[in-house]
Parts: structure tokens; C-alpha cells; sequence
């Protein structure tokens, strides 16, 4: 595809991604989203398909970027631990911020009804999960983590901790003392704040203090 091919897609992904999480993906239509990508719907329709096809490309493109970065750490010659806080570093700056795809992703995760959409979302979201797991089952195997390690609710502790945080802002700001919808408050206070709380709190679980990788 050359390259104004891709521009092109990529701005309708932006808008389809800002109308869909302001709308949801019921409320949100594809005249809509070309009418405001200024494109006609027939474009719209060659590159996607159908209004659930440019649903999925939203998140697909999203999560596959960061698959691909988890999946380079993954193959990085450090050990497990080191890998994990990178992965946490990543993670943190990804998706402690004000953006329409983190607003998109919270409304359609937290929803309780079950559809082939919601299914197709869970299965790209935990092709990053599984990655995390295999690093933290690296360090079970090599003994650097403790052997009774619980891996899957290690990742639950990963990812509650941004549930929390980012799906509940009245009540995390109040807790926290600080509007959570303050940019450079997230910035230079609230990310280095839960990537220490986070890498502090997951060493203290997983690391053994025999660790034989030394």
C-alpha cells in the first residue's frame, strides 16, 4: 500500500476512533465517521467493510503496535525481571493518559454483554496478555521468580491497577488528591508514581532472593 494509501486509512482510523468513543459502537454510524474523515463511504467501505471492521481496525491497530514491542522485549537478552519493568514502563505510558482510545477501550471492556465483537476485542487484548505471561513464566522456570508465583493474578495486579485508576476518575481522584484529568499532572507525577509502585510492589511477590540467574 503506498504511502498516501496509508495516510489515508490511518486518519479515517482517527476519527472512527474518536467517534466511537464518544458514541460507542452502537451509537456511532460510518456516514458519520466518513462524513467527518471527509471521505466518501465508499472508501470507507474498501478499506474496512462494515462499520465492525472498522471497529476491530481501531483496536488492531492499537494493540498489535504494542504486541510488537512487548514481543522485542521479550526477545531481549536480560532476564525477567528487567523485562517485566520494561513491559511495565511501556504499559504505563500507554495507557495512563486522557486519550479516545483508552476512553474506548474502557467503555467497551467494562460492558457486561457478551457479542462476537466483544469476543474478537478480548482475543486481540489477550494476545498481549499471553506475552506478559510468558515472561513471567520465564522467571518461574529459571528460578529467578518464586515457583509458586501465581502468574494470572500477577497480571490481574498489572492491569486492576490501570482499571482502577483510569475507569473510576472521580474516585481516583479524590483518592489520589488530584484531578487524574490534569495532563501534566499525569505526566510528571502520576506515571512515574505507578510504574515505582508497580515494579516496587511486583519485585517484593515474584523476585526470589535466591535467584540463581546471578
Amino acid at each position: 500500500m503506498d504511502k498516501d494509501k496509508i495516510d489515508k486509512k490511518d486518519h479515517i482510523l482517527d476519527v472512527a476512533e474518536r467517534v466511537f468513543s464518544d458514541l460507542g459502537f452502537d451509537g456511532a454510524s460510518t456516514r458519520m465517521i466518513s462524513g467527518e474523515a471527509g471521505v466518501n463511504m465508499a472508501m470507507l467501505n474498501y478499506y474496512f467493510g462494515s462499520k465492525e471492521g472498522l471497529f476491530l481496525a481501531v483496536f488492531e491497530r492499537k494493540i498489535s503496535s504494542f504486541q510488537a514491542l512487548l514481543q522485542n522485549i521479550g526477545n531481549e537478552s536480560i532476564d525477567a525481571w528487567d523485562k517485566l519493568a520494561k513491559c511495565i514502563d511501556n504499559y504505563v505510558d500507554r495507557i495512563i493518559v486522557n486519550n479516545c482510545f483508552q476512553k474506548l477501550i474502557n467503555r467497551e471492556l467494562s460492558m457486561s454483554k457478551r457479542s462476537e465483537l466483544s469476543d474478537k476485542i478480548t482475543e486481540m487484548v489477550m494476545i498481549n496478555v499471553w506475552e506478559i505471561a510468558k515472561i513471567l513464566e520465564e522467571g518461574v522456570k529459571n528460578g529467578q521468580f518464586f515457583k509458586d508465583v501465581d502468574v494470572q493474578l500477577a497480571i490481574a495486579t498489572i492491569f486492576g491497577t490501570k482499571n482502577y485508576i483510569i475507569n473510576a476518575p472521580n474516585i481516583s481522584s479524590t483518592l489520589l488528591g488530584h484531578d487524574i484529568k490534569d495532563e501534566k499532572y499525569l505526566e510528571e507525577r502520576l506515571k512515574p508514581r505507578v510504574k515505582t509502585y508497580m515494579k516496587r510492589l511486583l519485585k517484593a511477590y515474584l523476585v526470589n532472593d535466591n535467584d540463581n540467574t546471578k
